[in-house]
């Protein structure tokens, strides 16, 4: 709980400042760490934050399987949905501001998808538009 509250809090205060202009982004990340008081440690709350939130997540699911709460199958897919969201979340969280580094994550994450048997290579044509 005190990962996610963290979290949400950091962010909240990192967006006053952030810019969304793809030409202006870094610029606005930059100003926060050096020109806004302890800008620098919100920041890397932040960041910090979300990888320990995930490890944290990871270590959670490593004690279901230990404990074979995957036996309890409604339990365990609601959880799978959860994770998904988070996931979802983060990417959007990642991906969105970056401007040209959207295009990167964007490409790493949906050509996952070309894992996929049968239908994998169909969905990262779908989501690219005819191209994979």
């Amino acid at each position: 709980g005190i990962c996610l509250i963290t979290q949400i809090i950091t962010g909240l205060l990192l967006a006053t400042h952030y810019t969304a202009d793809t030409t202006l982004a870094f610029s606005s990340v930059a100003h926060t760490c050096r020109n806004v008081q302890y800008g620098w440690l919100i920041r890397n709350l932040h960041a910090n934050g979300a990888s320990f939130f995930f490890i944290c997540i990871y270590l959670h699911i490593g004690r279901g399987f230990y404990y074979g709460s995957y036996l309890f199958k409604e339990t365990w897919n609601t959880g799978i949905i959860l994770l998904l969201t988070l996931m979802a979340t983060a990417f959007v969280g990642y991906v969105l501001p970056w401007g040209q580094m959207s295009f990167w994550g964007a490409t790493v994450i949906t050509n996952l998808f070309s894992a996929l048997p049968y239908i994998g290579q169909t969905i990262v044509e779908w989501a690219w538009g005819g191209f994979s």
